[in-house]
């Protein structure tokens, strides 16, 4: 259990920082359920939706496999 949660942590962490730019450079929209926060001039990505589907795929290939 402790290895799967470790690799579940990076999953979400690699999609949290990849996220905003494969989005901008693959013209990807953003899911229903991930936020888009402006605070002051920044704009922040909390992208739980995309993160949520691209942990299931990464289950699923891990299971295939």
């Amino acid at each position: 259990m402790g290895k799967w949660l470790i690799a579940v942590v990076l999953v979400v962490l690699v999609c949290g920082v990849l996220a905003p730019h494969l989005s901008s450079r693959l013209r990807l929209g953003s899911l229903p359920g991930d936020l888009t926060v402006r605070l002051r001039g920044r704009r922040y990505v909390f992208p739980f939706t995309s993160t949520l589907i691209l942990s299931l795929l990464a289950y699923l290939l891990l299971r295939l496999f």
